[in-house]
């Protein structure tokens, strides 16, 4: 239960991170150019994760598999992704949800399947 609100809750923060990357916010970035891609390409990619992370947190819920093996990757790529926003303008807040999704992938890890009678 406790892996999943914190699922629930990284799959809300990067719906939000993505709409606002999709809007030209300037709380992302000012001015800041792109290497790979733009601001707008960043910002679907993170709202897809977000949702993938939503999904993943209510399959949880319910006691699916999908939720576990789901959650697992979704994590993973929502820390990768919060990796490579450490050095963009709000580098505290990255971590935190680093850390967030750090947690999840360890509890998602070692979640013992309930024994059934």
């Amino acid at each position: 239960m406790f892996v999943g609100i914190l699922l629930l809750v990284a799959g809300v923060l990067n719906v939000i991170y993505g709409i606002a990357a999709v809007g030209n916010s300037s709380f992302w970035a000012g001015e800041t150019r792109f290497v790979v891609s733009s601001l707008h390409t960043w910002g679907w990619v993170t709202i897809v994760l977000g949702v993938i992370q939503l999904t993943a947190a209510f399959s949880l819920f319910a006691g699916n598999t999908y939720g576990r093996v789901v959650g697992i990757v979704a994590a993973t790529l929502g820390a990768i992704g919060a990796l490579l926003d450490i050095g963009g303008p709000h580098p505290w807040w990255a971590i935190g949800v680093f850390a967030i999704c750090v947690i999840c992938i360890h509890g998602l890890v070692v979640l013992e399947e309930p024994e059934s009678i």
